[in-house]
């Protein structure tokens, strides 16, 4: 079974333009998500950025780390991540997002065990996470399916918008998060300064530690209620 992972990384963030190059810890945002990434049982690490000028800032980055870049369509997001994808023929996809930067590898190795033990077109996370923390894997013939028939806006900008809408076309097998990071009140992800803060702060706290664990980081914040508040308030943008 082959296994990709596609990150989608750009530098046109409207509420926090370049967000994926800021500094995190010792490093920048963009590197604890590869690095975390790079902690997932699958076969490559691709980051999927736009054609845009200002992403070449993400192409130069990942020359200089060793770190495969694919670049397409910057409102298309399905389609770059299809063209993306299409190059490595793989079995599965896992897709991530470069405002992450403490996506749970332990978790996504966790979700790919339930997909080969019960081999599907997707994976349903179930359980009441913090946004962040959760990667998604579906099959490629499911992403092919999905830029074939997603035809509205929201589906083209959202690689997996028409899965979730048409969930009766495909086959579904559920993973049950654990109980100790269902805690949805906080947000571990990167859209905003306030986001930003927070996320300073979980770094410097474990050491600039790459690797330390969501369930860590969600225990630091339960025992923290003056660093969860940072971010309390922000609302995520809604799907048009």
């Amino acid at each position: 079974m082959k296994i990709i992972i596609i990150i989608q990384a750009r530098m046109g963030s409207t509420r926090l333009p370049g967000k994926v190059l800021k500094p995190l810890g010792q490093s920048i945002v963009l590197d604890y998500v590869v690095s975390r990434c790079n902690r997932i049982a699958a076969d490559e690490v691709i980051i999927a950025t736009s054609n845009l000028k200002s992403d070449d800032y993400i192409e130069e980055w990942c020359r200089d780390n060793k770190v495969t870049c694919f670049r397409g369509s910057e409102e298309d997001v399905l389609s770059r991540y299809y063209e993306c994808a299409k190059q490595y023929s793989p079995d599965y996809v896992i897709r991530v997002t470069s405002d992450c930067p403490f996506v749970d590898y332990e978790m996504a190795n966790e979700i790919i065990a339930e997909m080969k033990s019960n081999p599907a077109d997707y994976v349903k996370v179930v359980g009441d996470l913090p946004r962040g923390l959760v990667v998604e894997l579906f099959s490629y013939k499911t992403l092919e399916f999905m830029n074939l028939k997603g035809n509205q806006p929201r589906h083209r900008e959202h690689v997996t918008y028409y899965g979730y809408e048409h969930a009766n076309l495909f086959k579904i097998t559920t993973y049950l998060a654990p109980v100790s990071i269902q805690k949805p009140q906080f947000r571990i992800t990167l859209d905003t300064e306030e986001d930003y803060e927070l996320l300073q702060a979980v770094a410097n706290y474990f050491n600039s530690d790459k690797y330390v664990s969501s369930e860590e980081i969600i225990h630091y914040l339960s025992n923290n209620p003056d660093i969860a508040k940072l971010n309390a308030h922000v609302e995520q943008k809604p799907v048009i």
